[in-house]
């Protein structure tokens, strides 16, 4: 490659990412360990790598650098030298082309190789061992946008949690089938912004849609193997950047605020299932994406008696290290991000524990994320909903959360499907359930809002199915039917699955309406998963994170 022409000036530490000024962009990256970092640029198509720049400024263990001549749409990388010494921690690799953490649009998926990987797959040692395959033709592309939008008069609806109604859904499998929207827009932010659909939740008595993850996440080189796809889509990458498998157009950032607009328009809030507790590189046998060629003694959690190996807390592999300041900023500038600059009202925090862990790993729910959000003017006024677990040491949190929090309420799930299947010794525990589930709020002041009430959501059996089934069906998934919950607390009513039977069929459908009458009529805010009040069916399958088909959608 040629040796770089184009002007650089030393440009500033902040803010982190490509920032597009009207004159030119900013470069800027956090590395505490790294001992060069190189701008990569690209071509149009994101084929050819154009230009390699070192960014020789560092301050505060930022690397940065002002390109004036940078316009928006341009397409960069970095790569990253280091010590690639795993059993230390380090696994810099300036073979493989990184991911700005702090990219606002990334064009195109992974397209998987060994290349993807810092060590030589199959070689001696595993990870050990050291990959000097170029992974740059296989990666997607970061691009620098132009956030300008025209918002006008758009205002957050600000919903009082009591009168709250979530609906959970996901932004593809929602409105791929629907006969009264143009092809093109099924199944992405532009459909989901569409008149028909905004009158079908105003017309429901929606008042929030809970999306599933839409930040920037990769199917797994695993699933594609066996034409499978990450669907729902627990696999982040880029914290910053909506994943532009869900639009229409080739400029997702303002495809989304224009959803969020119409939404607004129509008094409906917008909350984003946030993934902060792992990413997709997966532990010491995973890829090097991002976070693990820039810095990843800093990014994970790594075991303090051998740092090659990752803390696991959330069973995907890897654990982000919230515990280290510049980690917790990126969660908090990706927050703000959100929250300002798209417009977003709220927020629900996957597997929660895990953000309140701190270096010893001890789950404490007065450390510093919690703090750091309760004082923020921004973060501490929008929607936070947590997911009150993780799979780590005392990582079941119902009910320990803060002030300001809202909680999944897996103890009204789990009692309210017992009882409607018949379970006996109830009655107490249904009428905390019914009425806000003061047993597990009040002890620090919580009201009602505090309990996100809910039967089914995305991760389990729908609701149709689950009165249709008692076990799992999960064929579909590759797993030999071992993957997913297998203590379902579900009842058929005397058939499994498919029957004609009209005195089973009826049954069912008064189950369904015990079940949604109970959850409407709860103290508490009632989360509806879509497609339950259609009788939407997986037939069977409880665990359709891998199915971008018509087992998933609507």
């Amino acid at each position: 490659m040629n040796k770089s022409t184009m002007t650089v000036w030393p440009g500033r530490p902040h803010p982190l990412g490509a920032t597009w000024d009207g004159e030119g962009v900013n470069f800027a990256l956090f590395s505490q360990h790294a001992e060069q970092v190189v701008l990569c640029l690209f071509d149009a198509k994101g084929k050819h790598e154009v230009e390699q720049i070192p960014l020789r400024e560092r301050t505060g263990q930022v690397w940065h650098g002002y390109l004036p001549d940078a316009r928006p749409g341009l397409l960069y990388g970095y790569r990253v030298h280091g010590l690639y010494a795993p059993e230390e921690g380090h696994r810099f690799n300036a073979h493989k082309l990184l991911l700005d953490p702090y990219a606002k649009a990334m064009i195109g998926p992974i397209h998987w190789s060994d290349a993807q990987f810092g060590y030589r797959i199959g070689g001696r040692g595993e990870d050990l061992s050291f990959n000097t395959r170029n992974s740059a033709q296989g990666m997607p592309k970061c691009q620098v946008v132009d956030t300008a939008f025209v918002w006008g008069d758009d205002r957050p609806p600000r919903v009082p949690w009591h009168d709250t109604l979530i609906y959970e859904l996901h932004v593809r499998g929602f409105t791929m089938r629907h006969s009264q929207l143009p092809p093109e827009l099924r199944g992405t932010y532009a459909g989901l912004g569409c008149g028909v659909i905004v009158d079908y939740l105003k017309a429901l008595g929606v008042t929030a849609v809970e999306l599933l993850p839409i930040h920037y996440f990769t199917d797994e080189r695993l699933l594609l193997d066996q034409g499978l796809r990450n669907y729902w889509g627990y696999s982040t990458l880029g914290y910053f950047a909506p994943n532009p498998r869900y639009a229409a157009s080739d400029n997702p950032v303002a495809e989304f605020k224009s959803m969020v607009k119409t939404l607004h328009s129509a008094g409906i809030e917008v909350i984003l299932d946030v993934v902060y507790n792992h990413t997709a590189e997966g532990n010491q046998l995973g890829p090097t994406l991002n976070f693990k060629g820039i810095d990843n003694a800093v990014y994970y959690r790594l075991s303090p008696e051998h740092p090659r190996y990752y803390m696991d807390y959330t069973g995907c592999g890897n654990t982000l290290n919230t515990a280290h300041p510049r980690v917790l900023q990126l969660v908090m500038d990706s927050l703000r991000y959100w929250a300002q600059e798209m417009h977003v009202d709220g927020f629900r925090f996957d597997l929660a524990a895990t953000l309140a862990r701190e270096t010893s790993g001890e789950i404490d729910q007065g450390g510093a994320f919690m703090d750091v959000i309760q004082q923020d003017p921004v973060l501490s006024q929008v929607k936070l909903i947590a997911e009150p677990w993780d799979v780590g040491e005392n990582g079941y949190q119902v009910g320990q959360f803060p002030v300001g929090w809202s909680e999944w309420n897996g103890k009204y799930r789990d009692v309210v499907r017992d009882y409607w299947r018949g379970e006996s010794g109830l009655i107490g525990d249904l009428a905390y359930r019914l009425t806000g589930s003061a047993d597990l709020y009040q002890h620090n002041d919580r009201r009602p809002p505090a309990s996100i009430n809910f039967i089914t959501a995305h991760d389990g059996f729908t609701l149709y199915d689950l009165v249709s089934y008692n076990e799992r069906h999960n064929e579909a998934n590759g797993e030999n039917n071992q993957d997913g919950e297998s203590h379902n607390r579900s009842w058929n009513c005397g058939a499994e699955g498919d029957t004609t039977d009209p005195a089973i069929l009826e049954l069912r459908l008064h189950q369904r309406r015990n079940l949604l009458a109970t959850l409407l009529l709860s103290q508490g805010v009632p989360m509806l998963l879509a497609g339950d009040e259609v009788g939407r069916t997986q037939r069977g399958n409880n665990n359709a994170y891998c199915q971008d088909n018509e087992i998933s959608w609507l």
